[in-house]
């Protein structure tokens, strides 16, 4: 069974999940968004939920999805296990928090997988035509400043795979949200004495550089660039721009549940980092798209091209041994985007699984990889259906 208990959930065995999950079998979508698709719970799940799987809750008021698709018969097993908000079966909905399937949450830097969709989407329409060229290019209005020569030499894959030096130690936040033109703030940091090619992960101030790039390649805001692109393909509501008067307004939105739209700097670009509000649901979505190849119901959202080439190693953070792609983390099975909170979209491409977390933010939150490999990856790899 599954209890709310406070900002906790308790969850019992597999055995009673599985009698809750086995109300619906087959009929009409609980996601509403794959209503063409058959969906089929498992007969028979291996397996318990570890007791220890409550010490996992710390994501407040979060929310997970599993989404596991079996190409060998075009039958897709969809299963919603959302930690203190709600849960969703087939033909059974329940919340919690006063939350339902339309709440979103801000995803923190998921954000900037999604902007990698964005890219290969830009390059396969031909608005960018190769990640080796030059940052400045792309803003030939910008004063480069006395003896700079190391920002001149940084590429745009270099700011995907985290390669690229800047001038500050520690990150400058309060001047970055108090500034009128984010990508302008962050291109006056790029560069200095650091060297290109090395990893440092930046993760406000400089992936807006890659926000400016896409509206000055494609001639549109980023938020209109994914809605026709890649949002509006998959059903996806992103409604506004969302622009800061004040610092009660930030801190509000960050425990926000019920705004959809994408923060943008006062000149109406939008941010690469972070900034973006989804639903589990909604992540969900973007997992399946990259485990797809970038299709999505038999039309090419984003070539497979760029999504091999995005979800594989490109860049290593040394220090704590981890993989980059362009703007994806990388893990041996797959790949994932990674928020704080413990925001999460999980792919496992051997084990043809997406998982989503979307969660309110919390400091010190455990490690969601934990969580999904050892806890609720065995639940579904050997389902029977």
């Amino acid at each position: 069974m599954i209890k709310n208990k406070g900002d906790s959930v308790v969850v019992g065995t597999v055995r009673n999940v599985y009698n809750l999950l086995s109300y619906g079998v087959v009929g009409k979508s609980v996601c509403r968004m794959w209503e063409s698709c058959t969906l089929a719970f498992p007969c028979s799940v291996n397996g318990l939920f570890h007791d220890g799987i409550a010490s996992y809750t710390h994501f407040h008021g979060a929310c997970l999805l599993v989404f596991s698709s079996f190409v060998r018969n075009s039958v897709v097993l969809a299963v919603y296990l959302l930690f203190s908000v709600a849960c969703f079966f087939t033909v059974h909905e329940h919340y919690f928090n006063e939350c339902t399937v339309n709440n979103r949450i801000h995803i923190y830097s998921v954000t900037k997988s999604i902007v990698s969709v964005l890219v290969g989407i830009a390059m396969d329409k031909g608005y960018i035509q190769t990640l080796d060229q030059k940052v400045l290019d792309f803003f030939p209005e910008y004063e480069i400043k006395k003896r700079e020569k190391t920002i001149q030499n940084i590429t745009l894959r270099n700011l995907l795979t985290m390669t690229a030096p800047y001038k500050y130690k520690l990150n400058p936040y309060i001047k970055y949200f108090t500034s009128d033109d984010w990508v302008k703030f962050s291109l006056d940091l790029l560069g200095g004495k650091g060297r290109v090619g090395k990893f440092r992960y930046t993760p406000l101030i400089g992936p807006d550089i890659v926000s400016g790039i896409l509206g000055k390649a494609t001639g549109q805001s980023v938020i209109n660039f994914a809605q026709e692109n890649l949002f509006a393909p998959l059903g996806i509501a992103v409604e506004k721009n969302i622009i800061f008067h004040s610092k009660e307004e930030q801190l509000a939105f960050n425990q926000a549940t019920n705004i959809s739209g994408w923060v943008a700097d006062p000149m109406g670009v939008n941010t690469a980092g972070w900034g973006l509000t989804l639903s589990p649901i909604d992540m969900a979505k973007i997992g399946q798209l990259c485990l797809n190849h970038g299709t999505w119901n038999h039309k090419q959202i984003v070539s497979a091209k760029w999504i091999n080439e995005s979800t594989k190693e490109h860049s290593r953070w040394e220090t704590h041994n981890l993989p980059y792609g362009y703007l994806w983390w990388i893990h041996k099975d797959g790949f994932a985007a990674m928020g704080d909170g413990g925001n999460t979209i999980y792919v496992n491409k051997e084990k043809n699984m997406v998982i989503s977390i979307a969660s309110l933010f919390r400091p010190k939150a455990k490690d969601r990889m934990e969580l999904i490999q050892k806890y609720i990856e065995p639940l579904f790899e050997n389902c029977v259906y």
